[in-house]
């Protein structure tokens, strides 16, 4: 591995996180991880909704797990991502939200220590899922190992989802899970309310990862990486945004009016105020990738408070 060079201000460096638990808690990009918090309390919500009394100690584990599965996919990422080259040549990023963690790139760890970071947090999730199994059912070794396929799959080779332009397709399924399975730990079956709630949720986590590709594309591009809005190019690739927005609020009204989701569930789909104005700057700035920040920001608030709403709207609205 080369000498790295000298980080922008805003990028870590080896003396800002010279305290190891701090180094290693920042590699995991824990800003991101809040939209797992709030897939994970959509299923719990899912659960309660019809009529399923929470065990507090099984949603805690739940949920800290997930956060920590999370984590791992993170951190492994970077790991794939500088093996490839894809981090290395990515100079048009938005740090942080594009370009990966750069601890590797910027020499706050070495490919090797986050090789072992990953791993490592994939082995406690492992324990964990096994012992919410015994209490829940065989389904949630299912929907546990299918996470941690796609986690892998998305990053390592063969199959490398993410270079292969299905990423997306990938994450959304990824953050279902995530939804289905917080749901199935407490209720102990597969049931329609999880991915009534969960789609919507997930199709706009996966727009997070989509819109974070412009920034990234010229990068991807030169290390082969060949990501969707490579591959689409960023004047077609624009316009699937606004799809993939359109497809997740569709979906959520269609389930409430179908009354698979209490009424007040609508109320999550205000976030499209949100989506549509971030479209929008896509729209006008897809070439102009150091214009996309705003854009990001308002996706990132779009998922996480789409998710919290939905949440909070299964857990005390009354269906009818």
């Amino acid at each position: 591995m080369s000498a790295p060079v000298p980080a922008p201000s805003a990028e870590p460096t080896a003396q800002r996180y010279a305290n190891t638990p701090l180094r290693y808690f920042a590699a995991t990009r824990p800003a991101f991880l809040t939209v797992t918090l709030a897939g994970s309390l959509i299923g719990l919500a899912a659960a309660h909704a019809d009529g399923f009394a929470l065990d507090g100690l099984r949603a805690f584990a739940t949920v800290l797990f997930a956060l920590l599965a999370h984590a791992g996919a993170n951190v492994f990422n970077d790991y794939h991502d500088a093996l490839s080259g894809a981090d290395d040549a990515n100079t048009q990023r938005i740090y942080p939200f594009t370009g990966g963690s750069r601890f590797i790139q910027n020499g706050v760890l070495t490919t090797r220590q986050t090789a072992l970071f990953a791993y490592a947090l994939f082995a406690l999730v492992i324990p964990a899922g096994l012992w919410l199994t015994l209490g829940s059912g065989a389904g949630l070794l299912a929907i546990g190992l299918a996470g941690l396929l796609l986690a892998w799959a998305y990053s390592a080779p063969p199959l490398q989802l993410a270079s292969r332009g299905l990423g997306e397709f990938a994450v959304a399924g990824g953050w279902l899970l995530v939804v289905i399975g917080a749901d199935y730990v407490q209720r102990g079956a597969f049931a329609w309310t999880p991915f009534a709630a969960g789609l919507s949720f997930a199709l706009l986590v996966a727009n997070l990862l989509f819109i974070n590709q412009f920034p990234d594309r010229a990068g991807d591009e030169a290390a082969g990486k060949r990501t969707l809005v490579v591959r689409l190019g960023a004047d077609t690739a624009k316009w699937g945004y606004f799809a993939i927005a359109l497809f997740a609020y569709g979906w959520l009204v269609l389930q409430v009016g179908r009354y698979n989701l209490p009424q007040a569930c609508a109320a999550a789909a205000l976030t499209l105020v949100l989506s549509f104005h971030a479209a929008r700057q896509l729209r006008e700035h897809a070439n102009e990738p150091a214009e996309l920040a705003s854009a990001i920001k308002l996706t990132i608030a779009a998922a996480n408070l789409h998710g919290l709403l939905l949440a909070a709207t299964l857990a005390f609205g009354a269906r009818g």
